[in-house]
């Protein structure tokens, strides 16, 4: 007997939550932006910010599509591999750039509108407490971004409301461009950083809610990607420009020189060095001017927090996606197996680490807005030029005729941006060539030791009878009775009343209160061992539980104590959610009654991870009774 049993994370993101994973990096981009754009081009930095919103709708609007015709993760890495495995791995590495720079970028922005002194350290030190906490396994961070987006976007619209009676003299001060196409667009090229969150959500397809109708087998999540994009484009496009018209009519601006530690900065009378947080200064002046100087205050002070915890939570993502990719691609074997590793909480805890220290350095060595703005916009730009590029021109995919040139347009569009930026901003060629350069050796590395291990296991693997090697694979999660002659001793055991479920983390005492249950019930037992993993694989959903040592230890332990008196039934499964696992399988095995050990675990970790036991209380069917062994 074997039962498919689902291993992977359940499709539980609906259109709020995907729509806050884009909104925590497309809804911060305009909190340095703006400020960054008037340092480039004065008081007629308005129709860069324009073009800027531009590009950010139609790179939307392609992106709508990858997630149409990618249900299962349109990422960079994702989508371009079954192209070509080297674009593949050099859209992965720019991408892994791209959040390097993201987490520096946020980091300090955020400590920038806080006020602190030496934001670089507290930037470092913030992301620092991050990574640790990513160590540990918080997961499902949407609900949290979404909490956080919600408020934020509150006070983008009260900002907004108060802006628009300066429009007037806004278009009063607007100046037209000046110093020549080339010139103009340099200043275009250098100030396009709202993009990265688009390939952030083309890869959450995989977890978003179904259509109606559609299935896991055959997937379409439109009902979700669709609505998200466009509710967070619109307000990007709209209110970054309205903003960014606004910021006009803030009289007096004055563009500083650039000093040793980065680019041009902006002046404001009283206020020097406003261009890193011009949205607090904006609501402090125009609050000020209808409600009163405190009220003034006190709102730049609340536009200062919302906008720091939304981007501190972008840093949160930025890590994940981090740790992420090279999780995925050490399975796929283009990195080293030690960045598959995995620490006691299911986390790969070497690309955790690293993850953590790069952008904490980064931050330390580049502590300026302006020079990691450079180098972020080299790694998305060319992810995203690398994927629509794959895309538009993939026979294979059914793309209209207007989808097809559309994102091909687009390609055309970010890889000249990305020929710009290697181009004239040496930092960011450095920095872009570094990262490829060291993930190509990696990979080399990587591949060099896959083809040792293929020739070491060729010449010792076992040949069968009729001369094919020995092996297979069946499904991960399978639930299923021991193999050969415990397999039929297990079937030949009378058992009475419904099956039982025990799910355990090791061998003890809740394994053995349940063995003694099931011997004095005569029911059969399901022993539940769940492999927490951050980050599931096809790799993953096909491991046998023999493959496991730690399960073959526990299952064979049950067995033992078994003593052939009760029928014991393994269960195992690779799962980035236990409690939906736990759920899932006790529905599936027709369980009536399931029992779980009270975890050990610091209060530290109880609030960081939650209490599985009223996770799985708050989701059982009514149909199924939970014991709680203590």
């Amino acid at each position: 007997m074997i039962l498919g049993i689902k291993t992977s994370r359940p499709r539980n993101v609906d259109v709020p939550r995907a729509a806050s994973i884009l909104y925590g990096d497309w809804g911060t981009s305009k909190a340095y932006v703006i400020g960054l754009a008037f340092a480039v081009s004065g008081y007629a930095s308005f129709w860069l910010i324009a073009a800027m919103c531009l590009l950010t709708g139609l790179v939307g609007l392609n992106y709508i599509v990858i997630c149409k015709h990618y249900p299962d993760g349109g990422g960079v890495y994702a989508s371009v591999r079954h192209r070509s495995e080297v674009i593949s791995i050099v859209g992965a590495f720019l991408l892994i750039a791209d959040y390097i720079v993201t987490a520096s970028l946020s980091a300090l922005s955020a400590f920038q509108y806080l006020g602190f002194a030496h934001p670089e350290k507290f930037a470092a030190l913030s992301i620092g407490v991050i990574g640790v906490l990513n160590l540990l396994g918080p997961k499902h961070t949407g609900g949290l971004a979404f909490l956080i987006s919600v408020p934020t976007f509150i006070v983008v619209v009260i900002l907004g409301v108060f802006t628009i009676p300066h429009l007037g003299e806004a278009v009063h001060n607007l100046q037209p461009l000046t110093g020549g196409a080339l010139k103009n667009w340099n200043g275009f090229v250098s100030i396009v950083l709202a993009l990265s969150g688009v390939e952030a959500i083309a890869n959450a397809t995989g977890v978003m809610k179904l259509n109606r109708g559609s299935t896991d087998e055959r997937p379409v999540v439109t009902r979700t990607s669709t609505p998200a994009i466009l509710m967070v484009a619109a307000e990007v496009v709209f209110f970054t420009a309205l903003l960014g018209l606004g910021m006009h009519a803030l009289g007096g601006l004055e563009i500083a020189p650039p000093d040793a530690s980065g680019g041009p900065d902006v002046n404001a009378p009283g206020s020097p060095g406003v261009r890193d947080y011009m949205l607090k200064y904006m609501g402090q002046v125009f609050v000020a001017g209808a409600l009163g100087a405190q009220a003034g205050v006190v709102f730049g002070w609340i536009v200062a927090l919302v906008f720091g915890l939304l981007l501190l939570s972008a840093v949160n993502t930025a890590i994940g996606d981090l740790v992420t990719v090279q999780f995925l691609m050490s399975r796929d074997g283009e990195m080293p197996p030690l960045f598959k590793k995995l620490n006691g909480f299911g986390v790969p805890w070497v690309g955790a680490i690293i993850a953590t220290v790069i952008p904490v350095t980064l931050v330390m060595l580049v502590s300026d807005i302006s020079g990691l703005a450079d180098l972020y916009a080299v790694g998305v730009c060319g992810a995203i030029a690398t994927n629509l590029g794959a895309t538009s021109t993939d026979r294979s995919i059914v793309l209209k005729r207007w989808e097809r040139g559309l994102m091909f347009f687009t390609f055309l569009v970010m890889a000249a941006i990305e020929i710009s930026l290697l181009i004239d901003k040496p930092n960011a060629r450095v920095f872009a060539v570094t990262i490829l350069a060291v993930g190509l050796v990696m990979r080399g590395l990587a591949l060099e030791r896959t083809q040792k291990k293929k020739a070491r296991e060729a010449i010792a693997a076992p040949v069968s009878g009729d001369g094919t090697v020995a092996g297979g694979t069946t499904t991960s999660g399978s639930v299923g009775q021991l193999p050969g002659a415990a397999a039929m001793a297990t079937a030949a055991i009378q058992t009475e009343g419904e099956a039982m479920l025990c799910a355990v983390r090791g061998i003890g005492r809740t394994l053995d209160f349940a063995l003694r249950q099931a011997k004095a019930t005569r029911r059969p037992l399901y022993v539940l061992f769940v492999r927490e993993q951050s980050v599931i694989t096809g790799e993953d959903r096909r491991r046998k539980w023999r493959e496991d040592a730690e399960a073959t230890m526990i299952f064979e332990h049950a067995k033992a104590e078994a003593g052939g008196e009760i029928a014991v039934l393994p269960c195992y499964a690779v799962s980035d959610s236990p409690v939906d696992t736990i759920i899932d399988v006790a529905a599936t095995v027709g369980a009536s009654l399931l029992i779980l050990g009270a975890p050990q675990r610091s209060g530290l970790i109880h609030l960081l991870r939650g209490n599985i036991i009223r996770q799985v209380s708050d989701s059982l069917p009514d149909d199924i009774d939970l014991l709680v062994y203590a």
